[in-house]
Formats: structure tokens, C-alpha cells, sequence
């Protein structure tokens, strides 16, 4: 694998998001691990799909299985990442779920909190503590100007409550304080922390309420007045792995047309 080749650890990029994310830096000429948790085939999808964007021959794109609710899997995932491309700049946290069932808070069951908790938090504070100890550890050389990278894809609904999936908001808010305990840590070894907030997106997490949201964003709930896409998270991505925001750590950064600004 060639030093000038830098590595990004794309978690649940099999679809949606991770896929936008994963289209975006490929084109900006990263190898890349598309982490998927039982989609394979979805997961070949974004490998090739990443292929048709690379810029760079040397480039490489593989997939590889990790459930983020278990931490055998994501330290395995760490493990096999260093030994198929040899390295690991940037690390994006994106997978994530809602709960199977959308119920009102005094019908939440232990299981729905629990799994989704596991995946949505747990998952990315252990898989950026398995990343930040390599680097910290091992004290690879940066190759990306700015060094190394953390992005963590939050909500809206980490401020935004939803009465009928309260543990997917918990799971977010908690995010938000994963986000600033990593950029303090980090800080001063020339790694980056990142939290991306998306509203409304066009997702399989979306697709069965999509009236609803349709109807919700003509009568003016997003104030852009569209869907947010996988590519507007990627070009975001993008623009933070490459150094575009050099002295924001710990940054918060809404992808939601407007959605989360005080209104009368």
C-alpha cells in the first residue's frame, strides 16, 4: 500500500450516508473501508461504486463486516484495516439505527434502548478510542496536511426531541459529548474531532415516512425547502478530512437546510 495513499474507516457505508460519505472521498483519492454491518451486497455496491470515481490507480476500496454494538468486531475491524492498507487517517462514524419501533416514550422497551444505544454510541466512543490508540501509540505520519481526522455523523435530533424514538435522541445527545471529549483529548497530537448534525435526509431510515415529510417540508418545516442528500453529508466530509477547517475541533456543524434555526 503506497504512504501517499491516505485510509478512511467508513462505518456503516454500505448505503444512505455512508455511501454519500464514501463516493466523496473517493473521489478526493482515499482508500477506503466500507464497514457494513449485514449487507453485503450493498456493501459491493459502494466498493464499485467507489471504484468508478477513484483518481488514483493505487487507490483500494474493501469491504468489511463489523457489527458497531459489539466490541470484538470493532476492534477486529481496527485490526484488519491496518493489516490490509496499512494505516488509518480518518475515521467516520456513521453508522447508526433508529429503533425497530417507533413508540411513544412510556412504551420503550429496555431491548429498543439498549441495542440502539449500543450501535449509536457506544459504538462510535470505542471504535474512536481503538483509532486514537494507534495513532497515539504508533504515531504513523500524517500524510493529509492537517494530520489525522474523527468524524462523527450525529442528528438534528441530538436538540430535536421525538416523543415516539427517544432512545435514537439519547443516543445523540450522548454523541454531542463524545464529539467534545475526543477533540479535547486529541487536540494537541494533530488529530481533529467533528460532529455533523443532518436533518431530514433521503435515507432507507426515511423511506417509510416520506409523505409525511414531504408534506412537512412544503409547508415550511425545512426552510431550504428540500431533502438533504447522501452527497451533502460526503461533500461535508470532504471538506473537513481535507483540512478545510483546520483550527475547529470539536465543531458542530448542522446539515439540515435550516431546520434547526429559532423561528416565529
Amino acid at each position: 500500500m503506497p504512504e501517499t495513499i491516505p485510509v478512511a474507516i467508513i462505518t456503516g457505508a454500505s448505503r444512505g450516508l455512508g455511501r454519500g460519505i464514501a463516493r466523496r472521498l473517493a473521489e478526493q483519492g482515499m482508500s477506503l473501508v466500507i464497514n457494513y454491518a449485514g449487507n453485503a451486497d450493498a456493501a459491493s455496491e459502494t466498493v464499485e461504486l467507489c471504484k468508478a470515481r477513484q483518481t488514483h490507480l493505487d487507490q483500494r476500496f474493501i469491504a468489511l463486516q463489523a457489527d458497531m454494538a459489539l466490541q470484538d468486531d470493532r476492534v477486529r475491524l481496527v485490526e484488519q484495516t491496518l493489516n490490509a492498507l496499512g494505516r488509518i487517517d480518518v475515521l467516520v462514524n456513521n453508522a447508526g439505527i433508529g429503533p425497530a419501533v417507533r413508540a411513544d416514550i412510556t412504551e420503550t422497551t429496555l431491548d429498543s434502548f439498549t441495542h440502539v444505544l449500543q450501535v449509536n454510541l457506544e459504538g462510535p466512543y470505542f471504535m474512536t478510542q481503538a483509532v486514537a490508540k494507534y495513532w497515539l501509540e504508533q504515531r504513523p505520519d500524517p500524510i493529509l496536511p492537517h494530520g489525522f481526522a474523527v468524524v462523527n455523523i450525529s442528528s438534528i435530533s441530538a436538540t430535536a426531541a421525538s416523543l415516539n424514538r427517544g432512545e435514537y435522541c439519547i443516543s445523540k445527545a450522548g454523541l454531542g459529548m463524545v464529539t467534545q471529549l475526543w477533540a479535547v483529548r486529541l487536540a494537541a497530537s494533530r488529530i481533529h474531532v467533528f460532529e455533523l448534525r443532518p436533518g431530514i435526509m433521503a435515507t432507507d431510515m426515511t423511506a417509510g415516512i416520506k409523505e409525511r415529510y414531504d408534506r412537512l417540508i412544503g409547508e415550511g418545516l425545512v426552510p431550504q425547502h428540500r431533502w438533504g442528500q447522501p452527497d451533502d453529508v460526503g461533500k461535508a466530509v470532504g471538506a473537513l478530512v481535507k483540512g478545510d477547517l483546520p483550527y475547529s475541533t470539536g465543531a458542530v456543524i448542522y446539515l439540515d437546510g435550516g431546520q434547526h434555526l429559532s423561528r416565529f
